[in-house]
């Protein structure tokens, strides 16, 4: 048979000068999982934007089944039968599961929608496939792993055989991902095709069965996912060994430097979004806070930042009630803030690298001398700093919106890491960056907790939380759930059951 897909010497050079990808050739199989990973910036989401219509290649070509495609659109890409699932997911919250699986291509019935058929037919693919759905759910009703399967189900519906998959565990908890998995096996053994992209090794492991590696905009290397191991893979994308095991000089915490006492806010609806939280954090600890995503921890991160006005309840900073203090106030009183979103609320992308590393801090020394901004000191700032974060880019005067996700993310943990914060608020610190960079902002987050920080590092990632955190929390419907004083004699299935909300005492069994 013919491969399902073939990208042959696939380049793309931006007008900037960059090169994306340079003559990367690789062929999917057909009715298999094959992985692409890469650091940021190596190529493979430009390469996926080739395959699905959204970047047209300065060079090479596609193939289909050995036959030669253009695409130079999503629609054309549905056409050929390529679905596409993104990170951030493209429902309308208001619709049903159903209505948003037909979306664009509805049953009819004389001149109007035929919901019934509608929802017999998503609720047949559902079945046909394991992603079980409720049809007639709406989806602004349905936890983020249920999201996930309807962005599946609308791709199929459409006819896909080859669907990629762009980062799908970001958000899912481990008994979402097995559901994922399962699922994706029963696609390929009826011959579809999927593209799995993602920085999670393990993961890439356990579903696929090819791993193509990418690096610097070329293919380093195809290999089967039986004939190697994390540590290999890991070395092929970096170029040298990566230990995300990161070093902890556990001392006996000091004096509570964040304490929160019955906070209570509400999220963007007016619905509570916290509900009476109570915790601390001592100089020289990481406390982590898991959860399905949308159970609060946002709006936590928010409260504890000022980007969120608290209702009842109070915040205060090595001992003072910072409580209604504005955002500025709060990093000038020493509190850090990698956030989640970082194009929202963590960098102007329309500003450089340089003035982004010191957009809170430009009126001090060295940046300003007698009321004059220090241009010099400003780029020696963005100079080390990028060489010390690994960003890729050619020098400080590079906007941060011609960066890759990753990187962006890398110029925000720059910026934060590097103001000695007396207390980090750390928000899916490495979400979208590639592995060499998570070890080095794992680094980053012990060295400031063994300089007397105190850390909240809320993450979707258990491996991360339960590798760096000193005591974890887990949040559900906005309150705390569970608590574990000693994350690592704690599994990731124990705390996947208290984030689905299972008894603390079933859990621990």
């Amino acid at each position: 048979m013919s491969p399902a897909v073939e990208f042959v010497d696939i380049r793309k050079t931006y007008p900037n000068g960059v090169v994306a990808c340079d003559g990367v050739s690789i062929s999917v199989e057909a009715g298999s999982v094959h992985a692409i990973v890469g650091e940021n910036g190596a190529g493979k989401s430009t390469l996926m934007k080739v395959l699905y219509g959204l970047e047209e290649p300065t060079g090479g070509r596609l193939r289909r089944n050995g036959e030669p495609f253009e695409v130079a659109s999503p629609l054309d890409a549905i056409a050929h039968g390529v679905g596409m699932v993104h990170q951030n997911f493209m429902l309308v919250p208001s619709f049903s599961i159903a209505q948003n699986v037909v979306l664009g291509a509805e049953p009819v019935h004389g001149r109007f929608i035929d919901t019934d058929r509608a929802v017999a037919e998503t609720a047949e693919l559902a079945e046909r496939f394991g992603l079980h759905v409720d049809p007639r759910t709406r989806v602004a009703d349905v936890a983020v792993g249920m999201k996930q399967r309807v962005e599946i189900l609308k791709a199929l519906y459409r006819g896909a055989d080859v669907l990629i998959l762009d980062e799908p565990t970001a958000v899912l908890t481990p008994q979402e991902t097995d559901q994922l998995f399962a699922a994706l096996r029963t696609l390929v053994a009826e011959g579809r095709s999927v593209i799995f992209i993602s920085h999670k090794l393990r993961e890439i492991m356990a579903v696929a069965d090819t791993v193509s590696v990418m690096r610097g905009g070329r293919l380093v290397g195809t290999v089967e996912a039986a004939s190697t191991t994390e540590v290999e893979l890991a070395r092929m994308m970096v170029g040298r060994d990566v230990v995300l095991a990161v070093e902890r000089h556990r001392s006996e915490p000091g004096e509570p430097r964040l304490v929160v006492q019955h906070l209570t806010c509400r999220d963007d609806l007016g619905t509570v979004a916290c509900d009476d939280i109570d915790f601390s954090v001592r100089a020289g600890e990481i406390v982590g806070i898991a959860g399905v995503e949308g159970n609060g921890q946002t709006e936590l991160a928010q409260a504890l930042t000022a980007l969120r006005s608290v209702e009842s309840g109070r915040v205060v900073v090595d001992g003072v009630d910072v409580t209604d203090s504005t955002i500025a106030q709060r990093r000038a009183g020493g509190v850090g803030h990698i956030p989640e979103d970082r194009l929202h609320d963590g960098a102007a992308v329309t500003e450089t690298i340089a003035d982004n590393l010191i957009v809170d801090r430009y009126r001090r020394p060295p940046f300003t001398h007698r009321g004059l901004s220090s241009r010099r000191a400003i780029r020696d700032q963005a100079e080390r700093l990028i060489d010390e974060h690994g960003i890729r880019a050619i020098d400080g005067s590079v906007t941060v919106g011609s960066l890759s996700g990753g990187n962006i993310q890398k110029v925000v943990a720059a910026r934060e890491l590097s103001a000695s914060p007396s207390v980090l608020i750390a928000a899916q610190p490495t979400r979208g960056v590639d592995i060499g960079a998570m070890e080095f902002i794992y680094e980053q987050i012990v060295d400031a907790s063994n300089d007397g920080a105190a850390v909240v590092l809320i993450s979707a990632d258990l491996t991360e939380v339960l590798t760096l955190s000193d005591r974890l929390l887990v949040m559900k419907d906005g309150r705390i759930v569970a608590h574990f004083d000693d994350p690592a004699n704690v599994t990731e299935q124990q705390v996947g059951l208290a984030m689905l909300g299972v008894e603390p005492d079933e859990v621990t069994r």
